[in-house]
Parts: structure tokens; sequence; C-alpha cells
């Protein structure tokens, strides 16, 4: 499709629209590439093509309009790697909330949970990681999520519970040392 004309632009719309939530677009991305050098490349490539359609942005859920361009690059660059599922290396760290410890061994205890719900999480099918990041960490509304996943509100109600049904069963088989 051939870009429109350079005046046509507005970068400052797109910057408004965008620029609020660039962390919420690089963490999806993250998790949804595996990588962070790869999230931080597909959310450039996403901007451009943001300024290339900021045209099409209605009003309304600006984060939704942008989240919605970063899962559909990060889609169409997992196609493209033809593979289902990611090879992701170790984050190094944890984008999952904390809690303040004082204790070391509760230390160690939170990052040992940390590090088995990012294994699994990685482990995931995409679109069942993909909704788990956008309602867990990124605290979406189910509306917000069902507009960037273009898909009914049930829809996502019920690919969320797989989702978490799937994590917990994971979690529990580890806990109880069952190969899962």
């Amino acid at each position: 499709m051939k870009p429109r004309p350079r005046e046509n632009l507005d970068l400052g719309l797109v910057r408004d629209l965008t620029l609020p939530h660039l962390d919420a677009a690089h963490n999806l991305a993250r998790w949804l590439l595996g990588s962070d050098q790869d999230a931080a490349d597909l959310v450039h490539t996403a901007f451009l093509r943001a300024a290339r359609y900021v045209h099409t942005y209605a009003g309304g859920n600006a984060k939704g309009w942008w989240l919605a361009i970063v899962r559909n690059c990060c889609l169409a660059t997992l196609a493209g790697n033809r593979r289902d599922e990611i090879s992701v290396e170790a984050l190094c760290e944890s984008q999952l909330p904390r809690t303040a410890a004082t204790h070391v061994e509760d230390l160690v205890h939170l990052s040992q949970c940390a590090s088995a719900i990012e294994t699994h999480l990685q482990a995931m099918p995409v679109a069942m990681r993909e909704i788990l990041v956008l309602r867990e960490i990124e605290d979406l509304s189910y509306r917000e999520i069902a507009d960037i996943l273009s898909v009914p509100i049930g829809t996502v109600m019920s690919r969320l519970a797989r989702a978490r049904e799937l994590l917990k069963n994971r979690l529990l088989a580890q806990t109880q040392g069952i190969p899962g």
C-alpha cells in the first residue's frame, strides 16, 4: 500500500497516542517475542505503522488502538518466522509485581515463584500468553482486550479462564514434581 503524503501525517498526534503507552507496548512485545531487543525493534516498526495509519484512529481508547498495532506486528513477525512457539532466553528482570519481604527466605521464595511463573508463561501458546499479559500484567479491561484482539468479550473471558487454568495446572504440577 502506498504511504500517505508526508504533509498529511500528523506526527504530533501519533506521539500523543503512542508515547504514553510505550512501556505497555514494549512489555507486550517482549512477552510475545521473548526478547528485549526484538521487542524494541518491533515497537519501532509498530510506531512507523501507526504513523502511516494514524488516519484510521477514530478516537476513544488510544492505548487499545496502539496495542492492537503492536500485537498485529508481533503476530506478523511470528508468522514470518514460521513457528508456533517462541524459543526464549531467560529474562533478566521480572515484570511481575513483587511484594516487599523482610527475610532472606521470603526474597528467595518470591524469586523462585516469579521465575516459575515466567518459565511457564513463556511456554504457553501465544494466544494464551498474550491474554494473560494484557489482563494480569497490563491490567486492561475485558472490553479493551476484546478491542485489541478483535474478539467478543465472551471470547476474552473464556480464553482468560483457560489460560489461567493452564498456568495454574503447570505450576501445581511443578510443585508436585509432575512433569508438565
